[in-house]
């Protein structure tokens, strides 16, 4: 037999055992159980490119090359109006930005409208706990642990920058004694307010139901809870957006300004909602530099000695 061919089967070996080093690690939020499981809870499914029915939630590790790796990572909660989740290959456009930072990225798949607040908030929360405990596994620093979220992302990533310690997001795991509180937060066309008149109302019907009580609308209006330890924070947001008002944002800048948390923000008159990276907008596009630049600057991107 030729040598050739006594080495193909070894070949294909080798190609499929790199296959798997490359997948991506999933780990389950929840695996003691998930709190409140609904009792026909189905496989979750893709629709129009997009996530639905999520009811085992998972953080998918995207891990920074160890040449580039800095000890920082980011949770990264995808938009989608608590519907659906905006998920793009590999992680997305963000996971690729953040990894060539040497940043590790792990993206949330959180549950959605099946289930309201406050299993969106319980499962952020969980997120920064596990990412946090298994830090040296993960080989980053437990002090620099973010959050990136755009849209609904947005909103839930600003629900745990300003209620990392409420009971809400608690179910009496042992892993609840782990502080949640992220280290920075960056909200991209965040939703902010669940009052009138500038709710986004797909995701506040879908977070907190058809008709929600006034103090529920209140408890999920982020604006309203900025504390002073609230984290670093930077925002972007558009004139132009036609979905989630750019008043969202400056209701949440004018409450961390007041509440003296350091904050940049940068506004700009083009960028349909959730097409911010696209060329045609100008300087829209380039957020992610000015993202860079604010993390720079305040250390997050050097690499741990």
């Amino acid at each position: 037999m030729p040598r050739s061919l006594l080495l193909a089967p070894l070949f294909l070996m080798a190609l499929a055992a790199a296959a798997t080093a490359a997948e991506p690690k999933v780990i389950p939020l929840w695996p003691e159980g998930v709190p409140g499981l609904k009792p026909d809870a189905t496989d979750e499914r893709i629709v129009d490119g997009r996530v639905v029915g999520i009811h085992y939630p998972s953080l998918t590790v995207y891990p920074a090359e160890p040449a580039m790796a800095n000890g920082t990572a980011v949770v990264v909660c995808p938009g989608g109006g608590y519907v659906r989740l905006a998920i793009g290959d590999n992680g997305g456009a963000d996971t690729t930005w953040l990894n060539g930072l040497g940043v590790t990225v792990f993206v949330l798949k959180y549950r959605l409208v099946e289930y309201g607040h406050p299993a969106p908030l319980r499962d952020v929360l969980r997120a920064i706990r596990i990412v946090r405990s298994r830090a040296s596994e993960f080989g980053i620093r437990p002090g620099r642990i973010g959050l990136l979220g755009g849209s609904a992302g947005g909103h839930l990533a600003a629900s745990a920058s300003t209620m990392w310690d409420a009971e809400d997001g608690k179910t009496g795991a042992a892993l609840d004694a782990v502080n949640a509180r992220p280290d920075f937060a960056m909200l991209i066309y965040p939703v902010v307010t669940m009052e009138d008149p500038y709710v986004h109302k797909g995701s506040r019907t879908a977070l907190l139901g058809a008709i929600p009580s006034p103090a529920l609308i209140q408890l999920l209006s982020i604006e309203k809870h900025v504390r002073k330890d609230t984290p670093p924070t930077f925002l972007v947001a558009t004139m132009a957006d036609q979905s989630v008002p750019v008043e969202n944002s400056l209701q949440l800048y004018k409450a961390l300004r007041d509440a003296g948390v350091p904050t940049e923000m940068h506004l700009y008159a083009l960028g349909a909602h959730g097409a911010s990276r696209d060329p045609q907008y100008g300087t829209t596009a380039l957020w992610p530099a000015r993202a860079e630049e604010w993390m720079r600057a305040n250390g997050w991107l050097t690499k741990e000695r």
